[in-house]
């Protein structure tokens, strides 16, 4: 496994900007006010341009375009059968704020802030993150629809309407990204608008994480470590969940790369996102940042043993 120390470089400068986050909080660089500054400029600005950036930057060609529609079919027949048995799995726990934190941060995973490069250094440079790129379509468009239900159960003050299914932080993106991808063959976008996209989308990956870091300093990080609920929780997404979507798309005869591609994705640490959406609505935010930086710890070691797993499969 040739790309594991590219993978383990990754996940510890991630962890090392969490660690910055935890500092920056700690000496008040960073207070309650400026975080939720950031996470709404992140939600409202980066995340949108990060989208727009992947799906306009990437390369045009015939081959890629059979890619880019596989990738986006096996990311929405992925997200569905993770958010149901994320539903099943919870649907017997206590009706509390933490149980819509459980089982938002099954389903989603840290797959674009992250996913990217792990995904480049997987499949090589480009491949991986174009085939990416294609994979946010799904989780965004459930992310901003679905996502959002699970976090508005019992809360009078965030529903989610038909309008605001169709025009949000994800859909409208990720229409604006593949409306210029498709168009590739027909103008180029200017450079200056590819900068734009790129810079405001290169925003995400530091600021989301030095926000999960920042919520970290809020808590305890004794009763994070002893938090069995954590654990269960680390138990079913890094492992459990990549192992039988590898088995999966094996069953189904897919191509290697595509396993590659949906055990690695299914296998990431839980989305960032959710820790900004967590303080914005005010849903524990502090219980959902130690879910993503446990969950971001221990994919240090889950995910090089899931992806040697799914090399074992994908050449049997």
């Amino acid at each position: 496994m040739d790309y594991f120390p590219s993978l383990l470089t990754i996940i510890l400068t991630l962890f090392l900007l969490m660690v910055c986050g935890y500092i920056c909080r700690k000496t008040k660089i960073i207070d309650n006010s400026s975080s939720k500054g950031l996470s709404r400029l992140i939600i409202s600005v980066g995340q949108p341009m990060m989208i727009i950036s992947a799906l306009a930057n990437a390369e045009y060609s015939k081959e890629n375009l059979t890619v880019a529609w596989q990738v986006t079919l096996i990311s929405f027949v992925m997200h569905i059968l993770m958010s149901l048995a994320a539903y099943l799995i919870c649907m017997r726990m206590k009706k509390q704020d933490t149980t819509k934190i459980f089982e938002f941060t099954l389903i989603f995973s840290n797959c674009g802030f992250i996913g990217f490069p792990i995904m480049d250094a997987i499949l090589g440079d480009g491949r991986g993150s174009f085939m990416g790129a294609f994979y946010v379509i799904a989780f965004h468009l459930f992310l901003w629809t679905w996502g959002i239900m699970i976090l508005a159960r019992r809360r009078e003050d965030i529903r989610m309407t038909p309008k605001k299914a169709i025009l949000n932080y994800g859909t409208v993106p990720c229409v604006i990204g593949v409306v210029l991808y498709l168009c590739k063959p027909l103008f180029e976008l200017p450079e200056c608008f590819g900068k734009f996209f790129s810079y405001l989308g290169g925003l995400c990956t530091p600021i989301s994480v030095l926000i999960t870091g920042a919520l970290l300093a809020t808590i305890s990080l004794p009763k994070m470590f002893t938090n069995g609920k954590l654990y269960l929780h680390s138990l079913i997404k890094l492992i459990l969940f990549p192992v039988a979507v590898c088995l999966l798309a094996k069953l189904c005869g897919l191509q290697q790369s595509y396993i590659l591609l949906a055990t690695a994705m299914a296998g990431m640490p839980s989305a960032a996102t959710v820790t900004m959406l967590a303080e914005l609505y005010e849903i524990e935010p502090g219980y959902a940042s130690q879910t993503v930086g446990i969950t971001s710890l221990l994919s240090t070691a889950s995910l090089p043993l899931v992806m040697l797993f799914a090399q074992w499969i994908s050449a049997l």
